[in-house]
């Protein structure tokens, strides 16, 4: 099996946590590592890549301009963290892309925005168009009005969702950790690294564990839901550390990372947008003929309905 290559992806989109992005203890930016992180970025821009970036770090930048104690926030204190915060993240964005003469543009998304047809087609315009004049897009869950019901509630999902809507072929998911191991590795020091899963499973669903750190909201799990998302939409997935300086590039000279590989039979980009959901809501009950349908990746239609719950 091969192993695939960043440089062989034309369109890649790059998710970024909290964690990597904001130093814990200040509760500032680290702004040495995100200026590395651009150079890896730029590289594969001038090589003729398209790059999107999703970024957290909104509320952790702005709770410390703030003066917000640590710990868990009130909604409404989430909200004006994020109010801030975004404003520093976005002039951050700016300048570290600005310094290689690229144009960032800045995108906030809530979860309707992905999950209602209207809005995704219109995000999904809006991404398109900032590719095409050469900018990269810096998405971001909007958390100044997001609220539990409302909301991803992490960034893995999010980057998958946008990778769909963004027809890209390759989704870098940069973590605390390396890929993903037979076992959570702070718990079993006999766990290895999974180089390539070719598809995900229940299994390997099963080895997931749960967030790292106060700032991560994500966790291995939500990792391996955003590798089912990105997977059945066609494009590979990788997931590698985000703690060390140019980490796509430790990457490309031969460090340690997890890649999933795409499905076989990628869906078409509506059934893409519907497999992706993830907040569904309701149930569809259908009668034999449309179960068997659906089950050979038929179309459902009205008349195989039998009732709407």
């Amino acid at each position: 099996m091969t192993t695939p290559t960043l440089a062989s992806f034309n369109r890649i989109v790059v998710k970024i946590g909290s964690a990597l992005l904001v130093d814990q203890t200040a509760g500032a930016l680290k702004r040495r590592w995100l200026e590395s992180l651009a150079d890896d970025l730029a590289r594969h821009a001038r090589r003729g890549a398209e790059v999107i970036v999703v970024s957290s770090g909104a509320i952790a930048l702005g709770r410390t301009v703030l003066g917000l104690p640590k710990g868990p926030l009130r909604l409404e204190d989430s909200q004006a963290a994020a109010s801030v915060g975004q404003i520093a993240l976005a002039r951050a964005w700016s300048e570290v892309l600005g310094a290689h003469a690229i144009t960032a543009g800045q995108l906030l998304l809530t979860l309707g925005d992905t999950e209602e047809r209207g809005r995704y087609l219109n995000a999904r315009a809006t991404l398109a168009r900032l590719l095409a004049l050469h900018a990269v897009p810096v998405v971001n869950e909007n958390d100044t009005v997001a609220t539990s019901e409302i909301r991803y509630g992490d960034n893995d999902r999010l980057a998958a969702r946008v990778a769909s809507m963004a027809g890209a072929d390759c989704l870098v998911l940069l973590s605390d950790i390396d890929g993903l191991y037979t076992a959570p590795p702070n718990q079993d020091p006999t766990a290895t690294l999974i180089p390539v899963v070719e598809r995900v499973t229940s299994q390997v669903e099963a080895i997931a564990g749960d967030a790292g750190s106060e700032l991560s909201r994500g966790g291995m799990r939500t990792k391996i839901a955003a590798a089912r998302i990105a997977t059945g939409a066609g494009m590979h997935m990788m997931i590698a550390s985000g703690k060390v300086e140019s980490p796509l590039k430790a990457v490309e000279q031969g460090g340690r990372c997890t890649w999933f590989l795409p499905s076989e039979n990628p869906a078409q980009a509506r059934k893409r947008w519907i497999a992706g959901v993830v907040a569904p809501r309701g149930a569809l009950f259908v009668d034999a003929a449309a179960a068997s349908a659906v089950n050979r990746g038929r179309s459902l239609l009205p008349a195989g309905v039998t009732r709407v719950l």
